[in-house]
């Protein structure tokens, strides 16, 4: 069982929605990703999803365009990120990592390089978010040899027979966006994405983690008692473009994570009780 699986199962087990906050790469500096993610962990993360910087994030919105133009311009690369993963993974061998990404990435490394090297750093998922299904065949082969989960996103206005294909093909988690538009965009509607979180779990017994628009704690404990994980990105992300330079920012996200996780958990114990 894949460390993706093993958590998420572990979360719904102990009645716990997994916090799956998102970090751009390299950003404020490749030296800095490692001490990053160990502090989302000390804050309460479950995964740990890795933006591999690219010059033209055509899913993200404003902030993480400019977390990426951020590390790129600080000379990171995919390498460094792997070895960022196998230093973090020195310490923690259990905190499921996924690189998240786009095609041009792969395609300028060679799937087979980028896979073989990304699952000996540690990592255990890829969500590359330009490559639909149909194109992923040389990609499933190669992440399947080496024991990684290729986790695909579910729009709000996926269709059910669409839904049905992307389901059959993904590992790890499904990815379903909340809102229609980019990362950090719009108003959640928690009734909307509760009924497509709804929709999904007919058609899969993965786990639906829901990500796009959460802001806050406040929203992140809106969607928890709906979901299995909740996705948070542009709110943390947006603090490491402020405080980038501060040599306080690993023990300021690690707050940032804790403040989600405690609204989450007692969103969730309420909603249970």
């Amino acid at each position: 069982m894949s460390r993706i699986a093993e958590r998420l199962q572990a979360c719904r087990a102990a009645g716990r929605t997994a916090l799956i906050p998102y970090i751009t790469g390299g950003d404020p500096s490749p030296a800095r990703t490692e001490a990053l993610m160990h502090a989302l962990v000390a804050g309460g993360a479950d995964v740990i999803e890795v933006g591999v910087p690219f010059s033209d994030p055509m899913a993200d919105g404003p902030v993480i365009q400019a977390a990426c133009a951020r590390a790129l311009a600080a000379g990171t690369t995919p390498e460094q990120l792997c070895e960022a993963v196998r230093r973090f993974r020195e310490a923690d061998p259990d905190t499921p990592v996924v690189f998240m990404g786009y095609a041009n990435i792969l395609e300028a490394a060679g799937y087979e390089a980028f896979v073989e090297r990304a699952a000996d750093a540690g990592v255990d998922g890829l969500l590359t978010v330009d490559l639909p299904p149909e194109e992923t065949g040389e990609l499933a082969g190669l992440a399947r040899a080496h024991g990684l989960e290729l986790i695909y996103l579910i729009a709000p206005n996926t269709t059910d027979a669409r839904m049905q294909q992307v389901c059959a093909v993904a590992g790890g988690f499904l990815y379903a966006v909340a809102l229609k538009g980019v990362t950090g965009a719009g108003d959640l509607d928690t009734e909307r994405v509760a009924a497509q979180v709804a929709r999904i779990r007919r058609v899969t017994d993965l786990p639906v983690a829901v990500g796009f628009g959460v802001r806050d704690p406040a929203s992140a404990a809106a969607l928890a008692p709906c979901a299995d994980g909740v996705i948070v990105g542009s709110a943390l992300v947006r603090m490491i473009g402020e405080h980038g330079d501060a040599p306080d920012l690993p023990d300021r996200l690690r707050d940032a994570a804790l403040a989600l996780r405690r609204a989450m958990d007692q969103a969730t114990t309420e909603g249970g009780s």
